[in-house]
């Protein structure tokens, strides 16, 4: 049940596969460089994870905050994470092994489709890497405002994007947006902690 990151599987492979795709789609990503633990820690403190059960991530990459995610939380919770990227999905296919995952090859705009598949009714928390500012607008409303309905009342929706021009549309959409700022991450991160 607990985690487990397929070995052959450094750091550095995780680095090159990202870079790669960051050539290949860099509005998509936005950093040529994986997320730091420092960002990882900043926006994963906000998670209680004593009663976290259903957490989903949108934009899981090579899966920097897939597995920290997996290593934190609870033995009977699930995490849905939503990849549009094939080579990201291929890559964490290979190498992460937990049950507890739910890899979805689609987009995150499909959220409470999928929850229904998997007989949830929502999610405690939803985690978003994924670059709001560059989207199609009809795509970017329909993300947002299913993720607002499949959050609990009591959810949060944690962002974190590398500028701020992402706000506006959180605000449309939440009722409370919190703001706050990683330096030490490769560009600094912009953090939106929202509530429903």
């Amino acid at each position: 049940m607990s985690f487990l990151m397929e070995k052959g599987s450094p750091w550095l492979q995780r680095v090159v596969l990202f870079a790669r795709n960051f050539f290949k789609h860099p509005k998509m990503l936005g950093s040529l460089i994986p997320s730091s633990r420092f960002l990882v820690n900043r926006l994963l403190r906000q998670v209680d994870w004593r009663s976290a059960r259903v957490i989903v991530e949108y934009g899981p990459g090579v899966g920097v905050f897939t597995t920290e995610i997996l290593r934190r939380m609870r033995p009977d919770a699930v995490l849905i994470t939503f990849e549009t990227n094939g080579d990201f999905v291929d890559y964490l296919r290979r190498t992460v092994r937990d049950e507890r995952l739910q890899l979805i090859h689609g987009s995150a705009g499909e959220i409470n489709t999928v929850l229904a598949q998997l007989g949830l009714t929502h999610a405690d928390y939803i985690i978003s890497g994924i670059p709001y500012s560059v989207m199609p607008n009809e795509v970017r409303s329909t993300i947002l405002t299913e993720s607002h309905a499949a959050l609990s009342a009591q959810g949060r929706f944690l962002v974190y994007q590398f500028s701020r021009a992402a706000l506006p549309y959180l605000r449309q959409v939440f009722s409370t947006v919190e703001v706050g700022l990683e330096p030490l991450n490769i560009p600094p991160a912009s953090l939106f902690f929202c509530r429903p």
